[in-house]
């Protein structure tokens, strides 16, 4: 396969809502370079990214897939990411593998909600970010219109680069501004005489764009009200690679029109590897600067795991520095670990096209690494740097998963870890408390595709319900309790007697033992035992089957029998007297309340307020950050496993929320009875 140097390289991601055309324009990129020899179809199930069974399944893209095209002596290296929200952690993580972010709008769709995300994630990033609006050819397109409505609910001023020559049926290619050619089929022409004004209008604010990002060309602007070609191009370029200016092209993904000269314009105006070699990475906890280059130091980041079940975990990679070789030894400042570079790959989709080395700028894929997963750096074996942390939505959703057969039972959990590395959004943990697996991540669609990826790769069927809330039980009064266990069967017998003065300690202390005991009225050697019986029911709960906490015991008295009494006895006698004196403390339940930063465009402020107090939760502050409303509030772990769904109900979609756990708070009484009382029905069944 052909090498390119850094200039030659140009890493895309294609980000935007689903049903954007995202996955239609890299097939046509792909049939256009003569990547592939057929144009594939959604519907048909046979395109180059969509390959996974579950994508073709649904029609629609539910992981990031990359691909490459080779077009005019250079090579475009495209990422494909998913366009519904909740399988928005594939493009968060992929972001800082390439220098463009192609958000693709519909032109009919107006201003949707995967296209609000894909903006947002992308927002404040020195990052090359396009707006290529696509379905031109569609009923109703509309080209201005649909970048007015990006420029008013988010502020991004797209800037014109290329405009469409007609619209809908009529749509039959673009004029380039910079260059003020019609590009039809390929083939480059004269500007239409009725687009005459419109180019020069859009070459006029391009520049001004362009001049306001330097000074030199400002001023060069401002003396001549024209910026030489050469400088043009040179400025947008270095003004989309930190994202100063935000380009816009159009095309119809699904007739063509419109995607060659796309193809063209990237070569010619974004920004290639070369042009972003300039880095900061992380050295301990101190920022570092490093500069990329294809004889530098080695620098890599893996950006995406695929489970293959035949061939192992496919780790997606881009190179930034130096060059991996079959073969070479790295090291994995996150894992500290070593790891070493086995069998290489470029990607197709699906397609495998071996390769010996990925250079500086390239995107690859490794097979079967043992240390290095998703989000980890690749650096020389005496190197200690890293790539930036990338930050990880919290989690919105949450289910407790079982195999629903119990011969699967020892299998779900490896296999549910090789599923999960796919997506780090997505979490998998033990909950000691409740004692359920809980499953979570960004929506109910993600995690139902989890299953079906059990099902379909592992032959694991497993199900999902509502997790069990960590409720905790406490005590509001102080009682004095004893109890004597007696037990006589021939033999030795059992014997244990204990008298506790139980009391609550403050929130968050915790359990206090005292051992008042004096005289030896309890040998020192069952003092231990008494401790443990305590400990242990404490763990298993006494009014609902809840964890215990922040309760004060003291022994201070009891008896013993020579003979019959043992560990055993006064563990039973402690766990006893504890149960008891209990309930005559004046038990509670605590439920977790979490910190939620709830984040809304302000039309829909009201219902969400609204909401929230119905849902027992209370509004701490808010705040208007452009166009959305941050709303702070706290919400019961209860209430808040079931809000994602009705919050985006409210908000079209549009809302979204972050959550971190905050502090524990007494339960309502008529809701302690519901759970007490459900509780007391198991037990006895």
């Amino acid at each position: 396969m052909k090498e390119y140097s850094m200039k030659k390289l140009r890493n895309l991601m294609l980000m935007g809502s689903s049903g954007s055309g995202k996955t239609i324009l890299a097939e046509q990129i792909f049939y256009l370079s003569k990547s592939t020899n057929r144009l594939g179809k959604i519907d048909e199930g046979n395109t180059v990214m969509d390959f996974d069974p579950e994508e073709t399944a649904k029609k629609m893209s539910l992981g990031l897939s990359i691909g490459y095209a080779n077009f005019n002596d250079h090579k475009l290296n495209i990422l494909d990411a998913p366009g519904y929200p909740d399988f928005v952690g594939d493009a968060i993580v992929a972001l800082p593998a390439v220098e463009n972010v192609v958000i693709v709008a519909n032109a009919t769709g107006g201003f949707e909600v995967g296209l609000e995300l894909a903006l947002e994630q992308v927002d404040g990033k020195k990052k090359g970010k396009v707006i290529l609006v696509n379905r031109m050819d569609n009923e109703h397109a509309d080209y201005d219109k649909t970048l007015e409505a990006i420029h008013e609910n988010t502020g991004i001023n797209p800037v014109k680069v290329h405009i469409p020559i007609g619209k809908e049926g009529s749509f039959e290619g673009v004029v380039d501004v910079i260059r003020q050619k019609a590009i039809k089929s390929g083939v480059e022409s004269d500007v239409p005489a009725n687009m005459t004004d419109a180019v020069e209008e859009a070459r006029l604010h391009l520049m001004e764009a362009v001049a306001e990002t330097s000074e030199e060309l400002l001023n060069e602007f401002l003396e001549n009200m024209e910026l030489p070609q050469d400088k043009l191009i040179a400025g947008l370029r270095s003004a989309i690679a930190i994202g100063e200016v935000v380009p816009a092209f159009v095309c119809s993904a699904g007739t063509g029109v419109g995607v060659q000269a796309f193809m063209q314009a990237v070569i010619d105006y974004l920004p290639s590897p070369e042009d972003c070699a300039n880095m900061e990475l992380l050295e301990g906890d101190a920022p570092k600067s490093f500069v990329a280059s294809a004889n530098g130091e080695l620098l890599g980041y893996i950006f995406k795991l695929y489970a293959d079940p035949s061939m192992g975990d496919f780790a997606y990679v881009r190179m930034f520095s130096g060059s991996l070789k079959t073969g070479t030894e790295f090291y994995t400042p996150e894992k500290e670990a070593k790891d070493k570079a086995g069998n290489m790959y470029f990607m197709l989709g699906k397609n495998r096209h071996d390769c010996s080395e990925i250079r500086a700028g390239e995107i690859g894929a490794l097979v079967k690494l043992k240390n290095a997963k998703v989000m980890n750096s690749i650096v020389a074996p005496n190197a200690r740097h890293a790539m930036m942390p990338t930050d990880v939505p919290t989690a919105t959703t949450w289910q407790a998963i079982k195999a629903v057969n119990q011969s699967d039972e020892d299998k779900i959990g490896s296999s549910l870890q090789r599923v999960i590395a796919e997506d780090p959004t997505i979490r998998y943990e033990l909950n000691a408390e409740t004692h359920e697996n809980v499953l979570s991540g960004m929506g109910d669609q993600q995690l139902q595709l989890v299953l079906k990826k059990l099902k379909n790769r592992y032959k694991v069927e497993a199900e999902l319900k509502a997790p069990r809330i960590q409720y905790k039980e406490t005590i509001t009064a102080s009682a004095e309790s004893n109890y004597k266990h007696k037990k006589q069967s021939g033999g030795r017998g059992q014997y244990g007697d204990v008298y506790f003065r139980i009391k609550p300690t403050e929130r968050g202390e915790g359990f206090q033992f005292i051992n008042a005991i004096v005289g030896g009225v309890i040998p020192s050697n069952f003092v231990p035992a008494i401790e443990k019986g305590l400990v242990e029911t404490m763990e298993k709960g006494i009014i609902a089957g809840y964890q215990v906490v922040d309760v004060s015991v003291e022994v201070y008295y009891g008896s013993y029998h020579d003979v019959d009494s043992s560990e055993m006895a006064f563990k039973i006698a402690s766990s006893m007297a504890l149960k008891e004196g209990f309930k005559k403390c004046k038990p509670i339940l605590l439920e977790p309340i979490h910190n939620l930063v709830i984040i809304v465009p302000g039309e829909y402020m009201g219902d969400v307020m609204g909401d929230i107090s119905t849902r027992r939760g209370r509004i701490m502050g808010m705040e208007q950050r452009g166009k959305k409303q941050y709303l702070s509030a706290q919400m019961p772990v209860a209430e808040m496993y079931s809000y994602f769904p009705a919050l985006k109900s409210f908000t079209q979609g549009r809302g979204r929320f972050t959550q971190e756990f905050s502090h524990y708070e007494r339960v309502p009484e008529e809701i302690t009875q519901k759970v007490v009382a459900a509780w007391q029905d198991n037990d006895v069944q």
